[in-house]
């Protein structure tokens, strides 16, 4: 259980950069660490669920447009076609983080985790901004 606890923290002091923020006000900190928590229990969560439930259906862990929008950017490789569902959804996620997916690499990791979602948010708001009509 501890590690888990560490691993979040991890999450949340290098992923989001909580320390990094240059607010002034406690009330403002204390606003950014209860999104950066929430962010953070997210991709540990996701990262766990990846190890722990990888045959559960993809929706349990990302929304619909996620995955669609995924399956457009990541290609799947000929040993993804045959992966459940949620499994192939969250390597693609790491995929664009960085993770290499190669035969003998251990599951992603948070670090890579992370990284995906930042691009994948990215990718979802260009996506919903090029499906404003314009004018």
């Amino acid at each position: 259980m501890r590690w888990k606890i560490e691993t979040f923290h991890k999450i949340l002091k290098s992923g989001c950069k909580a320390e990094e923020s240059k607010l002034r006000t406690a009330d403002r900190l204390a606003n950014l660490i209860s999104v950066f928590c929430i962010l953070s229990w997210r991709i540990f969560w996701l990262t766990m669920l990846n190890r722990c439930a990888a045959h559960a259906p993809a929706q349990l862990a990302v929304t619909q447009r996620e995955v669609e929008l995924l399956d457009r950017v990541v290609k799947d490789t000929p040993r993804m076609a045959q992966a459940p569902p949620l499994l192939r959804s969250l390597i693609k996620l790491a995929q664009l983080g960085g993770y290499l997916a190669r035969a003998s690499d251990p599951p992603p990791g948070n670090t890579v985790v992370w990284r995906g979602m930042r691009r994948l948010i990215d990718i979802q708001l260009g996506y919903e901004l090029a499906q404003d009509d314009c004018g």
